[in-house]
């Protein structure tokens, strides 16, 4: 049979690319797969109550009650914001009291969620992997082995369960602490009073969207922790390797956040 050979041959960068959308689609799919085993081996350590009850409570209060004070200041900073550039775009066709509606709307559906969660990704989820990639590179997680003690419920279960725990928390602190800031932030800057921002408010508010709230945040509470201790379980190469996998960890949490941030629409507004 002869072949047309008219057309040449490949050219080479064609070659590298789907080279490298192989390697990627590889990394992606081996990440992917690890992550999955791993929140299988922390829910059947749950299932069986090996989680530590001190540790998992220890873990609560460094995920919830330490990250208290910058979620205040990032919910209040989101309904500042929001109140400030809604009061801009006001028309005069549009009632005033819009205004609180769309301040509740927005912190309450999105930026309370995702702002968050992106405080906990450098808070929480890069202490994670630092503090676990340390642990590995010392060899500590195979002493764990050596001792016939399982890492997985003392190590990595307290810390996802504890993140599916405080986050919700924190997201409802944080929406509470976004509309009063964006309720003074609309007294100060657009003069709209307090019974009108809660009337705005309470016209277009679906008690539906807490549970969208809070849907989020219980997803997003689990992703972080458990790309953060699978990241840290990774880790090799010393503390060079540590900061490497640190870095690469914030910059996997951070699409994931945002990745599901853009799924929920579709999924459970429509």
């Amino acid at each position: 049979m002869n072949v047309d050979s008219s057309a040449g041959p490949i050219p080479t960068p064609v070659f590298r690319w789907f080279r490298r959308f192989g390697r990627g689609s590889e990394l992606v799919f081996d990440h992917a797969g690890a992550i999955g085993v791993l929140f299988l081996s922390v829910l059947r350590a749950t299932v069986r109550l090996q989680v530590p009850m001190r540790a998992f409570i220890r873990q609560i209060y460094v995920m919830g009650v330490e990250s208290l004070p910058i979620v205040f200041v990032t919910g209040a900073l989101a309904g500042i914001v929001t109140s400030q550039q809604g009061g801009y775009q006001m028309t005069g066709a549009i009632p005033q009291y819009v205004l609180g509606s769309l301040v509740v709307q927005t912190v309450v559906l999105e930026m309370g969620p995702v702002l968050t969660a992106i405080v906990l990704v450098g808070r929480v989820g890069a202490r994670i992997t630092a503090e676990l990639g340390t642990m590995k590179v010392s060899e500590q997680i195979d002493a764990y082995h050596s001792l016939s003690r399982d890492p997985i419920a003392l190590i990595a279960a307290p810390r996802v369960l504890a993140g599916v725990i405080a986050m919700p928390a924190l997201v409802g602190f944080a929406d509470i602490v976004g509309i009063l800031a964006g309720m003074i932030a609309a007294n100060i800057d657009s003069g709209l009073g307090f019974s009108s921002f809660f009337y705005g408010a309470r016209l277009f508010w679906h008690s539906y969207d807490l549970f969208y709230s809070f849907a989020k945040a219980v997803v997003f509470g689990l992703a972080i922790p458990l790309i953060s201790v699978h990241m840290g379980f990774r880790t090799k190469g010393g503390a060079e390797g540590v900061g490497r996998t640190t870095t690469d960890a914030v910059m996997f949490m951070t699409l994931t956040v945002l990745i599901l941030d853009a799924m929920f629409p579709p999924l459970l507004l429509n």
